[in-house]
């Protein structure tokens, strides 16, 4: 009869620990059934699942396992696993797989606590933690920090389970996003962006509004529209109507302040050194997107154009506004001009103008967000800057993406 045995390696992380196992159950014609490794502050865990074959006996390979860790001054521990319990872990295999990321500016045992007891108390198995933010100095400020924590779960999520999420992450102070782990998660080639309050920190037609001298008047549209409260076209064109006869040459001063949102600098070159398809799908307008085409290097820019007779602001667009429906219909354009499928794209928003785009989008961002928007997209980011978006496609700060 086969014997199965689970062999634990611990101690201090050295060259040469896995080889000199792998080595050693090699000469017995031992199968390796499952192994995994990590090393957390320079000590090194080691699990290894083998199938000790028939012809073998189990104690010499043990005891030979045994001597030349303990030689290497390494601790061993070995645990038999019965048969029938194998067999109910390799059925439990198949069930659908997860990825919980936790975000957060630096992040304690009560955050991971929170995370861990709602995956369990869902029936979800833990199979993997990893870290995927870089290590940080004691002193460093929590302004300049930026943690992510990766848990792989598997098992059957139930449909309150989201919720219970959102809220613990508005409880924490953290993001916690939730995926499901298939090609699509680990294949995204397009992401879209909405431009205003999510690339900058700034709505370019409040901006506007203050050199035309109505500021209070359009800020005061924009919100209720960012809200969800009035029709986001309607909205529009009131506000665009109350900048009649401002001074074209105001755009250029306009958009030389515009302040960038943190992060994005960093996520945009990522993701075009990697060849992702980046593009900008802007409520806002074609003149301030153009801007950041040429500032960051996107791909595609589609705003609208802001009409100008004889130097002046006429208070209207020309052409289709671009509301939330135009938004979903040209990211389902650019995705087949690229040969992408929708799974395989990002949108990345914060008003409820970006819900159509980022609710058929392969991965919906709400980013920095009201709370309606929060609540109806599928994931949200709101403690770390734009570059936190990396760690939910699986990036690690030491992958270091050439530029």
């Amino acid at each position: 009869m086969k014997e199965i045995i689970l062999i634990n390696i611990s101690g201090e992380d050295k060259p040469g620990v896995t080889s000199t196992i792998t080595e050693t159950l090699a000469r017995y014609q031992v199968n390796v059934l499952d192994i995994g490794q990590a090393v957390i502050h320079s000590n090194l865990s080691l699990g290894i699942l083998v199938e000790i074959p028939k012809q073998s006996e189990s104690s010499p390979v043990l005891s030979d396992v045994l001597f030349r860790m303990h030689a290497m001054g390494m601790n061993t521990r070995f645990d038999p696993v019965d048969q029938a319990d194998y067999s109910r872990w390799v059925e439990g295999q198949g069930k659908s797989r997860h990825i919980i990321t936790l975000l957060a500016r630096r992040i304690n045992a009560g955050h991971i606590a929170k995370v861990t007891r709602i995956a369990a108390d869902h029936g979800l198995n833990i199979d993997n933690i990893s870290r995927l933010s870089g290590r940080v100095q004691l002193d460093d400020g929590e302004e300049s920090t930026k943690a992510c924590v990766e848990f792989s779960v598997r098992g059957e999520p139930s449909e309150t389970l989201r919720a219970e999420f959102l809220k613990a992450a508005s409880e924490l102070d953290v993001d916690i996003a939730f995926q499901k782990d298939d090609i699509y998660r680990r294949n995204r080639r397009l992401v879209v962006f909405d431009m205003d309050s999510t690339l900058i920190e700034a709505e370019v037609i409040d901006e506007l509004a203050i050199e035309a001298g109505v500021g209070d008047q359009v800020a005061a549209i924009t919100e209720e529209a960012m809200q969800g409260k009035i029709d986001f076209t309607e909205s529009f064109e009131r506000r665009v109507a109350l900048l009649k006869g401002l001074d074209a040459g105001v755009l250029e001063k306009v958009a030389q302040r515009l302040p960038l949102t943190e992060g994005v600098e960093e996520l945009v070159s990522s993701l075009k050194a990697l060849g992702f398809k980046t593009a900008i799908l802007s409520g806002g307008f074609t003149y301030f997107g153009e801007h950041l085409k040429q500032q960051l290097g996107f791909d595609y820019v589609h705003a609208n154009e802001l009409e100008v007779e004889d130097g002046k602001v006429t208070g209207r667009v020309t052409g289709r506004v671009v509301d939330g429906n135009r938004k979903a219909e040209l990211l389902r354009e650019i995705a087949a001009n690229e040969g992408v499928r929708l799974e395989q794209t990002i949108a990345v928003g914060d008003g409820a103008n970006d819900l159509p785009m980022l609710s058929i989008a392969g991965l919906g961002i709400a980013f920095r967000a009201k709370p309606l928007v929060r609540q109806s997209a599928k994931q949200a980011i709101s403690t770390l800057g734009l570059d936190g978006i990396l760690y939910l496609i699986g990036f690690r700060d030491r992958d270091n993406v050439p530029k």
